[in-house]
């Protein structure tokens, strides 16, 4: 068992807050990892799977996040140890939010991850009486529509865009292997379709697809909002393929969109693509990371390339008092820029430095992390003889 206590850093957490209510049998958590730039913001996800040492991790990966963006908030993540389809979810929401009242929104507002909707952002609202609470509501409710608009996947397709343009290629006509159909994945198809790339495979929870003359893209996403992850169960019979098999099919981009540490080093060594996007958070485990660069296949980390919740999740904490929506137009525009922006610039130091991308991103942010903690007078003070 993990002890979290032995893997506290100079970088944090700064704070773990777990709870519990009897009457519903929450479980929850909060990880606040590090606030040297700002106010601790990520997304809460509920899942019967949850633990402590998971969200303690995806609040470091904010930390970086934000960082690598360069928007002024900290790295924090929440988590609830619930069924997201059990019938009394919303009486379990509110006892997560009661429970945390003291946190929310002094030390930390909530958002959007697994297993949570709009409706459960509105619901934490409610409950603390509190607009400032969360971020991710309804449209309706002045809230940014991160789904609708697809902020995350319409990054992380620009990020394609903008690496193999770096590498001196075009994204018009490039094959795409999509592992994840979920709100990122089919955003990012739906982007790279608009931009002339051909995507040759996809998957769900409930199976793989490939069909290497190219799937259509607008079908295949009027079939995701009928079937959900279904959808893959009314291919024809000669595209379907094993669940995992995406991986293995020639294409030049892969985008893994759902799960941790999905590619490992067995994973790593059946991939043919040369250009790895990451969309979903810690999608590669770093021996495959190393395996795959010495086998020259370039990837574009997490915390660059699916910055693009992060990114609109600014716009949306801004406007969470205010009367005025924020402008999608607006959004998007910046999810590219930036997104493009951060992906062009870690490549081209990683290539100065000789690192690989993920360390080139990190160096980046913990660079701006620690600004901001010596401003603050927060870095560990120098041992004395």
């Amino acid at each position: 068992m993990r002890d979290l206590l032995q893997e506290i850093d100079e970088w944090g957490p700064e704070k773990v807050v777990c709870v519990s209510d009897a009457r519903t049998s929450m479980r929850g958590v909060l990880v606040i990892d590090n606030t040297a730039r700002g106010t601790g913001k990520g997304g809460t996800r509920m899942s019967p799977t949850v633990t402590v040492g998971e969200i303690a991790r995806l609040a470091r990966v904010m930390t970086w996040k934000w960082a690598a963006v360069d928007l002024f908030h900290g790295g924090a993540k929440a988590g609830i140890f619930a069924d997201p389809d059990a019938p009394d979810k919303e009486l379990i929401v509110r006892a997560f939010a009661r429970r945390l009242a003291d946190q929310i929104p002094a030390s930390y507002v909530a958002g959007l991850d697994m297993g949570m909707t709009e409706h459960d952002a509105a619901i934490i609202q409610d409950e603390l009486g509190d607009r400032g609470a969360a971020v991710g509501v309804p449209e309706s409710l002045g809230g940014v529509p991160y789904d609708q608009l697809g902020v995350t996947g319409h990054g992380v397709a620009e990020a394609v865009d903008a690496a193999l343009a770096h590498q001196g290629r075009s994204v018009a006509g490039a094959r795409v292997a999509l592992q994840g159909f979920g709100a990122v994945g089919a955003a990012a198809a739906k982007r790279l379709h608009e931009l002339g790339a051909q995507l040759v495979a996809l998957s769900t929870i409930d199976g793989s697809v490939h069909d290497p003359a190219g799937l259509d893209v607008p079908q295949w996403l009027d079939a995701r909002a009928e079937f959900g992850d279904g959808c893959v169960a009314k291919a024809p019979a000669q595209h379907r393929i094993p669940r995992g098999e995406e991986f293995q099919v020639d294409c030049d981009v892969l985008i893994p969109a759902a799960g941790q540490d999905i590619i490992d080093e067995s994973v790593a060594a059946e991939i043919r693509a040369g250009l790895i996007v990451e969309g979903a958070n810690l999608p590669t485990t770093p021996r495959a990371r190393h395996l795959l660069a010495a086998r020259k296949v370039t990837i574009v980390p997490d915390f660059i390339a699916n910055a693009g919740g992060a990114i609109a999740a600014g716009f949306a904490m801004d406007a969470r008092h205010s009367a005025f929506r924020p402008e999608p137009a607006a959004i998007l525009r910046t999810v590219a820029e930036r997104t493009r922006k951060n992906t062009v610039l870690v490549l081209d130091t990683a290539q100065a430095g000789g690192v690989l991308p993920h360390q080139a991103a990190q160096d980046l942010a913990k660079e701006r992390v620690r600004t901001a903690m010596q401003l603050r007078g927060r870095l560990p003070r120098a041992a004395t003889a």
